[in-house]
């Protein structure tokens, strides 16, 4: 369903059936994202973004759905700047169409977005956006919310997977990478860290958004203030090291995560060391030594386990992340590789890094 073509007349009835301030005037593509079809809706009032959800990644669209109504719900009572659903004209937050499942969120107008960080005070920033994200939802029941994709970052079962892929080998592709493959089979055993430390309490559940990239922050476009959160697809219960492994995964690299040339992607210190004094600033007091102790390994584990996901896509076709050529998955593969190695190599630096950031903010 979510990969049907939709024509100009179906996307302006798609967009018609939302309750809108203005008619549209038109429809068009918009942004990069991997998973779902997103397009601009222009009226001769506000403007607007229209999304068709992928249902072969989230099967559920009621329970997603529902997800995020509570979520933007609660930030909304709170005063905080967030996502605003359009509801459909008929009643309900979505559109079950025969061209797929579509949602309509308002434009949140003066903003920008980045791929890459180039001004640690940027990312700075951000750690306290998604710092304050976790606090403001510290109260938030995560007993209320589904989970929309199951095991998103459970890395063991990440790993699972990944071993699968390499043994079907479906396209015939595993010979071309067997180094790759070598160095993902050498780390299993630290990809249960997180997760045993979840399940024997040591690191508590949380409500977390579970794809903390950069750009997936607006951020004012005159004041350059983080302004909302978005793609709230993927919030569901999971452990505050995710979020913030997620982040430095993304953030703290100093290239595009499809980079061809290797020798410009590196893993920068500084540049981890602004989103820790951002997020821990932000989060607020109730992180745990647990948690402070595990970010470093939680960055690197979250580099791993989207490193191994590319990879294990790469070799079973490229079915679930898009591609613009046969390589993209691999290329992609290949920088997380690279950042993975080189945050092993900077380890005892970063733990130092979150025992300054934390010695700082306690005094």
């Amino acid at each position: 369903m979510a990969n049907h073509a939709t024509d100009a007349r179906d996307l302006a009835r798609v967009a018609g059936s939302f309750a809108l301030r203005g008619d549209v005037q038109s429809v068009e593509p918009y942004g990069d994202g991997h998973i779902n079809t997103t397009y601009l809706v222009c009226t001769d009032g506000p403007r607007y973004i229209l999304q068709r959800m992928n249902t072969d990644v989230i099967p559920d669209t009621a329970a997603l759905m529902r997800n995020i109504e509570l979520v933007t719900g609660f930030l909304h009572a709170q005063g905080q700047e967030t996502l605003t659903l359009v509801p459909v004209r008929d009643g309900g937050s979505w559109l079950d169409d025969p061209t797929g499942a579509w949602r309509m969120y308002e434009f949140i107008e003066d903003t920008v977005s980045y791929n890459l960080v180039e001004d640690a005070d940027v990312f700075r920033r951000a750690g306290a956006a998604f710092g304050a994200f976790q606090r403001s939802l510290a109260a938030f029941d995560a007993s209320g919310l589904a989970e929309t994709i199951a095991h998103f970052h459970d890395t063991p079962s990440r790993f699972a997977d990944f071993q699968a892929a390499v043994t079907r080998d479906e396209v015939g592709r595993a010979a071309s990478c067997r180094r790759d493959i070598a160095f993902f089979m050498a780390h299993a055993d630290e990809y249960g860290t997180v997760t045993d430390a979840m399940r024997d309490g040591r690191v508590p559940l949380r409500v977390t958004h579970n794809d903390t990239k950069l750009n997936n922050i607006l951020i004012d476009a005159r004041t350059g203030r983080p302004r909302a959160i978005i793609d709230l697809d993927t919030v569901m219960p999971g452990s505050l090291l995710y979020d913030f492994g997620d982040s430095i995964r993304f953030g703290a690299s100093t290239a595009l995560e499809d980079e061809q040339d290797l020798s410009r992607v590196h893993f920068s210190l500084p540049l981890f060391r602004a989103y820790a004094a951002g997020f821990l600033g932000a989060a607020g007091d109730d992180v745990t030594d647990d948690e402070l102790e595990l970010m470093p390994l939680a960055a690197r584990l979250m580099t791993m386990e989207c490193g191994m996901r590319f990879l294990g896509d790469y070799l079973s076709g490229d079915a679930y992340f898009a591609t613009a050529y046969p390589e993209h998955n691999l290329v992609r593969a290949r920088t997380q590789i690279r950042l993975a190695q080189e945050m092993e190599e900077q380890a005892d630096a970063m733990a130092q890094a979150i025992h300054d950031v934390t010695a700082g903010r306690a005094a």
